[in-house]
C-alpha cells in the first residue's frame, strides 16, 4: 500500500468508510471496513493523521486510534458540510472529512478522556432527572387541580399538596391511590437527584478550576462544571469574544456591501452551556432590579436602556469572557468594592 499521509473516516454503527490521500494529495485509499475489522486494519497501518466528525462514539474511536500511535483530529460536523460535493453518501462524507482536515485554519475538537466523559454523563443524568421531575410535578398539579386542590409555585410546595391530598376524605379511593403512587415516584426522584448532586459536589470540590469559576456572579456550580467539562482547551481561543462566539452569545452577521447588519445571537455551540449562562444572568438582573446585592455601573446602565432578555444575553456574554480569562490565566475572580466592576486578579 502506498504511504498514506491523511485519512478521513465516516463512522456509523457497523460500517466505516475510509478515504486516504498521499503527500501529493492523490487518492490512494477508498475502502469500507466493518466494526470488527477496524482496529485490525489500523494496527497494520503506519502512524498517520486521521480525521473524524465529532459525533456519537467519535471520542471513543479517537482514543482507540491514538493508542495505536495515530494522530486523530475531531472536526465539528458543520465545518465538514461545505466540503461535501453533490450527493451525500458515506464515501462523499469521508472525502469531505479528509479535505476539511487539511485546511490550515480548520478548528478541531479536543479528544475527551474517559474521566471527562464520565463527569459529562453525570451532568446529563442530572439534567434528565430534573426534566422527569418537572414533568411529574406538572402532572400531579394538573390532576390535583381537577379535584380543586392547588398550591403555590415551586417544588417545595408539592409535599404540602401531598399532605392535603392524604387528608382529603372526599377524594375517591382510586384517586387517592394514584396520588399515592405519584407521591412515591416523586420522592424516589428527589432521592436520586440528591445522590447525583452529592457526587457532583464531591467532584467540584476536587476541581480547582470549578471552584474559581463558581465565585463569578451568575456562574453557579452547574455553570462552572459545564464550562470546565464542555470547553475545549481555552488557549485555542484568541480572545474572550471568540469564546463567547463559540458558545453562541454573539450576534449573527449579515453584512454586505459595506453595510453592517447584525441579527440575533447565533445559538452556536452547546445549548446547555449557553442556557445555564443566560439563566444565571437573568437571575442577576432580577436581583439587581429588586435592589439586592452589588450592581456594577455597567449593568445598571444596561438594564435601563435594554429589554430584560437582551440585557441577560449581554451579561451572559460578559460572564463567558470573564470565565475564559480565568481559565486561560489561572487567576482568581475578585470584585472591586469601589467600582463594583467584574474583574479578575491573580490568585
Amino acid at each position: 500500500m502506498e504511504y498514506i499521509t491523511r485519512i478521513g473516516m465516516d463512522t456509523s454503527k457497523h460500517l466505516f468508510q475510509l478515504h486516504g490521500v498521499d503527500a501529493e494529495e492523490n487518492v490512494v485509499l477508498r475502502r469500507q471496513v466493518r466494526r470488527s475489522q477496524m482496529l485490525t486494519f489500523f494496527q497494520k497501518l503506519p502512524p498517520t493523521v486521521i480525521g473524524i466528525e465529532a459525533c456519537g462514539a467519535s471520542h471513543h474511536w479517537a482514543r482507540m486510534l491514538q493508542s495505536l500511535g495515530h494522530e486523530v483530529r475531531l472536526l465539528p460536523p458543520q465545518y465538514v458540510k461545505p466540503y461535501v460535493k453533490r450527493n451525500k453518501n458515506d464515501a462523499a462524507d469521508a472525502a469531505a472529512v479528509c479535505e476539511a482536515m487539511s485546511r490550515p485554519h480548520m478548528r478541531f475538537v479536543p479528544v475527551k478522556t474517559k474521566d471527562n466523559q464520565a463527569v459529562l454523563m453525570l451532568l446529563g443524568v442530572r439534567e434528565r432527572l430534573l426534566r422527569v421531575r418537572t414533568q411529574l410535578s406538572n402532572a400531579i398539579r394538573g390532576y390535583a387541580a381537577e379535584f380543586g386542590l392547588t398550591v403555590g409555585r415551586g417544588i417545595s410546595r408539592l409535599e404540602h399538596l401531598f399532605e392535603r391530598i392524604a387528608g382529603d376524605t372526599s377524594l375517591p379511593a382510586l384517586a387517592r391511590e394514584l396520588f399515592s403512587l405519584h407521591a412515591q415516584e416523586y420522592r424516589d426522584l428527589q432521592m436520586r437527584i440528591a445522590e447525583i448532586e452529592d457526587r457532583l459536589d464531591d467532584w467540584r470540590h476536587e476541581n480547582e478550576k470549578v471552584r474559581r469559576l463558581t465565585k463569578v456572579p451568575g456562574i453557579g456550580p452547574i455553570g462552572a462544571s459545564l464550562l470546565v467539562m464542555k470547553t475545549p482547551d481555552p488557549e485555542c481561543f484568541r480572545s474572550g469574544r471568540d469564546f463567547a462566539a463559540w458558545i453562541g452569545l454573539t450576534p449573527k452577521d449579515h453584512s454586505s456591501g459595506g453595510k453592517r447588519r447584525l441579527g440575533g445571537i447565533t445559538h452556536a455551540g452547546d445549548e446547555a452551556l449557553r442556557s445555564v449562562l443566560v439563566a444565571g444572568a437573568t437571575n442577576l438582573i432580577r436581583y439587581a432590579r429588586l435592589g439586592r446585592g452589588q450592581v456594577s455601573p455597567w449593568l445598571a446602565a444596561l438594564i435601563k436602556r435594554k429589554p430584560p432578555m437582551l440585557a441577560a444575553v449581554a451579561l451572559a456574554n460578559k460572564m463567558a469572557r470573564i470565565a475564559w480569562k480565568l481559565l486561560v490565566s489561572g487567576e482568581a475572580y475578585a470584585q472591586s468594592s469601589n467600582s463594583r466592576q467584574l474583574s479578575a486578579q491573580p490568585g
